[in-house]
């Protein structure tokens, strides 16, 4: 039993180290006083401290929040009605649209990237006026984050008991003070977490952004890919610790929300 534990422990430390290495390498030589390569040449705040002077850099990063922001919000609204329409109610198809739904989760990303830029040559063809951009992209971005706020949303209702809907009915609540009072604070931990989700793949997406993005709605994603054939350098390292460090704060921020409540 020890030799068993022995090796689980250090299987796992061993996948640790292959998951975070490098990330924590991205961030250590992100302070490289170096500009090329990857030989320590001492600690420097510098790669920093231009960032708020890269005007480029600031439109992606800005690009990049309204992209998320948006697209997370859709999405989570269409995603928790959908999760809730598949669990609470008996339709014809049900069954058949909740196995369509994970067809999105599967499908590679350079398929629905390319599936999406050809709908959106289709309708730019029939209107005449079309053009591809930010609109464009948060559709894009709703196209692949519904799914995941839908399956999420669907398992925690799977979780929860409807008996306690169906007190609140007997007790003089209609339909719409139930779904208030009763399921949606049920339910709210799941929503955050499809919410967070959906805002964390929208914001290290590049294949469907870059395919469906325009003139002037470059985000960090795609800045950081231009930069990076040139040669990788610490200001790509800064910007990619960046986007680290929202990510681990919009996931430790929901955890905590999820815990108090």
């Amino acid at each position: 039993m020890k030799r068993t534990n022995s090796l689980l422990r250090v299987t796992a430390l061993a996948l640790f180290l292959f998951l975070y290495a490098p990330i924590v390498a991205v961030v250590v030589f992100s302070f490289n006083e170096g500009r090329f390569g990857t030989d320590w040449q001492g600690f420097t705040l510098k790669w920093y401290a231009t960032l708020p002077g890269n005007q480029v850099a600031l439109a992606a990063a800005w690009n990049t929040f309204l992209l998320a922001l948006c697209s997370t919000v859709i999405a989570t609204f269409l995603g928790t009605l959908l999760g809730y329409a598949l669990r609470r109610y008996e339709f014809p198809g049900r069954r058949l649209l909740g196995r369509l739904l994970h067809v999105p989760v599967f499908v590679p990303d350079i398929i629905m990237a390319v599936s999406l830029l050809l709908f959106f040559g289709l309708v730019r063809k029939w209107s005449g006026w079309f053009e591809l951009g930010l609109p464009t992209m948060i559709v894009a971005h709703v196209t692949f984050q519904v799914p995941f706020v839908a399956i999420v949303v669907r398992s925690r209702l799977a979780g929860l008991d409807p008996w306690l809907e169906e007190a609140a009915h007997d007790l003089g609540a209609n339909a719409w003070q139930t779904f208030r009072s009763v399921t949606l604070p049920l339910m709210l931990p799941g929503v955050l977490a499809g919410a967070m989700l959906a805002f964390t793949l929208s914001l290290d997406d590049f294949v469907v952004s870059f395919f469906t993005s325009g003139p002037g709605s470059q985000t960090l994603p795609i800045l950081i890919y231009g930069s990076a054939r040139r040669g990788i350098t610490p200001d790509i390292n800064a910007l990619s610790t960046l986007i680290i460090v929202l990510s681990a704060f919009a996931t430790v921020g929901v955890t905590l929300l999820q815990r108090k409540r």
